[in-house]
């Protein structure tokens, strides 16, 4: 199942103006890749940032929420930012569920 995970800093938190944030985000790539397999997540689909919107966009291929909740805190994610988990769906999927109806 696909999630979208939607994470957002204030700019006085962000890694380009604070030293803490900095240390964490440089950290977060590395420490996901070594525990996903751990939170049960299948892989990393996407790893997107809009850097003046201070928000990265992480899409994984998870089995639940809660295992990406418990990453999000195990990895810092959530030690600097607000962390939203939206469920995904592609939209070829929902079209054909449109239509089939």
């Amino acid at each position: 199942m696909l999630f979208g995970v939607f994470a957002s800093h204030s700019p006085e938190s962000c890694p380009l103006n604070d030293k803490n944030s900095k240390k964490i985000f440089l950290e977060i790539s590395k420490k996901i890749e070594l525990s996903i397999k751990k939170h049960n997540i299948e892989k990393i689909v996407g790893f997107y940032m809009s850097v003046l919107e201070h928000q990265w966009i992480i899409i994984l291929d998870a089995n639940n929420a809660h295992d990406i909740e418990t990453m999000c805190i195990d990895v810092g994610i959530s030690a600097t930012s607000t962390v939203k988990i939206v469920p995904l769906n592609e939209f070829s999927k929902v079209i054909k569920k449109l239509t089939s109806k």
